[in-house]
């Protein structure tokens, strides 16, 4: 009987097989089938004809093209080491050294994710612009062009780099540092003999990461780029200026290649880094040094310190009448043009930041569950995985121009959302599901593989399980999806910049326009409730993971009592 019984547990359920065809349809035809017009209309003249390499030769003989390819490699190669050096030396601060501060200074580095990529570009306008604070105290760099681009990326992309190098220095064996002090080792030896050894893979990815997102970033060179053209402000100036799709569509392919790059880099050290803790591992043990704390304090200090400043130079410009001119308080630049969005736009971001957190959050779930738990189902899975982790190689910029291609054709029974809100909520949801899913799929396979098994001896419906075990057992990486898809779709540009309606513009565009108008006040008091509802959001997923994780205590040490 027992054969029998394990043979019919690994039937495949025929609801689950056919909710797993049908969300992976789903995601084919919202990410891999706008790929591929993109892809068609690159290899197409502008009469719908097959046109071969053409474009590709067109836009390589006009230099001033051309050179937007120098120009972003240039900027993305200067970003990725600098964000890396510096999310490096302050991760090392608050895992490696005894400063005081670090809650402090590990919530301001996260400050440039709750913003527009368009605001790190605004708050430098206000402190080294022409007029700007620093520049009016005899600080004068430039701003506009390549130095503004490469300081704007490294706000940008910093954050990612300090994450990343965080968790990897959070997991250390502290045997391995007491062997090697037994053994007479300094600092230094220890630092490249042991350390640089645990964050090499990191290193590598960090760099990868960081590139490709100053690569493919359009709200900066948008703000300060100036004539600075690169390939982002490139494929914006040939679809939005001069309605040229297939030079476009050329573009954004030419913006694949280092996503592309960095996806591969990415799996392929990821099935390297396979190394675990020890159960015998022991905590590290931070030794006094008052030297290197001072070291590494100043640095969290000034570079929380900029963050801070960028702050306040948005608070101070939304606040003053007409800065530099008329410098009396007003509220009256948070009466916002009607011409730009007004304060309807920002009522649209939170609605459309809702519907992609809600919805999103539940796909990626429930797809997840399916990949991770469903019975069988081999070759969809497989299928499921590779779609699940493709996104993160997909600039905006290229979701949006493929949606256009797609769903923008007579010719598609979809063609009614195109225009509408549900076409943002798709792109959005899309854009950023890999880090979801890759959150989903880590909490579901710590759940014990027998609760699905028992439930179906016991014939209990697969929707009891999931709804009653997995997803209260899952509920802390539920509500981080929700809270990541939610912060993510109030400040993107790139993936709407080319889809918001006339009727329907969001807040992240808002400011771009009031940019391009020149009404910067208006811009950064548009930032600022941007950037309040994302600490709102994020202080009420902290409060409750604080009090979730107390309760979990509670019982734990209930249970042991018992």
């Amino acid at each position: 009987m027992i054969p029998n019984n394990n043979r019919k547990l690994q039937v495949t359920n025929p609801t689950q097989r056919i909710l797993m065809l049908v969300m992976t349809c789903v995601f084919f035809t919202g990410m891999a089938l706008p790929l591929l017009s993109l892809f068609i209309k690159a290899f197409q003249n502008g009469s719908g004809g097959f046109a071969g390499f053409q474009n590709y030769f067109s836009y390589f003989s006009q230099p001033a093209l051309s050179y937007s390819i120098l120009n972003t490699l240039n900027v993305s190669l200067t970003t990725s080491v600098v964000s890396t050096l510096l999310g490096f030396a302050y991760a090392y601060a608050l895992k490696r050294t005894n400063i005081k501060l670090k809650s402090f200074f590990r919530y301001i580095a996260l400050f440039p994710i709750f913003v527009p990529t368009v605001v790190h570009g605004i708050g430098l306008i206000v402190l080294f612009g022409k007029q700007g604070i620093l520049t009016q105290l005899g600080l004068n760099i430039e701003l506009y062009g390549r130095t503004g681009i490469i300081l704007s990326e490294i706000i940008y992309t910093f954050p990612q780099a300090f994450l990343m190098f965080y968790v990897t220095l959070h997991y250390a064996d502290g045997r391995l540092y007491e062997a090697a002090d037994s053994m007479g080792c300094n600092a230094w030896t220890k630092f490249f003999r042991i350390t640089v050894p645990e964050i090499k893979y990191t290193l590598i990815n960090s760099l990868f990461v960081c590139f490709t997102l100053a690569f493919t970033d359009f709200g900066a060179p948008k703000v300060i780029g100036g004539s600075y053209n690169v390939l982002a402000t490139d494929l914006y100036k040939q679809v939005a200026g001069q309605f040229n799709f297939n030079m476009g569509a050329v573009v954004s392919t030419l913006l694949l290649i280092p996503a592309l790059l960095t996806f591969v880099v990415d799996r392929v050290l990821n099935s390297k880094n396979y190394s675990e803790i020890s159960t015998k591992a022991i905590e590290l043990k931070i030794k006094k040094n008052k030297s290197r704390d001072r070291i590494f304090f100043t640095v969290c200090f000034l570079i929380s310190a900029f963050f801070l400043i960028i702050i306040g130079a948005l608070v101070m410009d939304a606040v003053m009448k007409y800065y530099p001119y008329e410098r009396s308080f007003t509220l009256e630049h948070f009466k916002f043009s009607q011409s730009t969005g007004g304060i309807r736009s920002f009522v649209n971001s939170i609605f459309m930041s809702l519907l992609t957190a809600v919805f999103g959050t539940i796909f990626v779930f429930v797809y997840t569950y399916l990949i991770e738990k469903g019975k069988g189902m081999k070759h969809i899975k497989k299928i499921g995985r590779i779609f699940s982790v493709a996104p993160i190689a997909l600039p905006g910029m290229v979701i949006g121009l493929s949606f256009i291609f797609f769903f923008n054709s007579r010719q598609n029974p979809l063609n009614f959302i195109y225009g509408t809100v549900a076409i943002l909520v798709l792109a959005n949801i899309v854009h950023f599901y890999s880090v979801p899913y890759v959150t989903a799929a880590g909490a579901l396979k710590k759940l014990d593989k027998e609760f699905e098994s028992i439930a179906e001896s016991m014939k209990i419906p697969g929707w009891k399980i999931f709804l009653k075990v997995s997803v209260p057992m899952s509920l802390p990486a539920v509500l981080e999806i929700l809270m990541f898809y939610f912060v993510n779709a109030m400040v993107t540009v790139s993936a709407v910049v080319f889809l918001y309606s006339a009727d329907f513009k969001v807040a992240s565009i808002a400011i771009t326009h009031m940019e391009e108008a020149g009404d910067i006040a208006q811009a950064a008091a548009m930032s600022l409730l941007i950037l309040l509802v994302n600490l709102v959001v994020r202080s009420i997923y902290e409060i409750y993971m604080y009090f979730y994780e107390k309760q979990k205590k509670k019982k734990e040490e209930v249970m042991l009592n018992d």
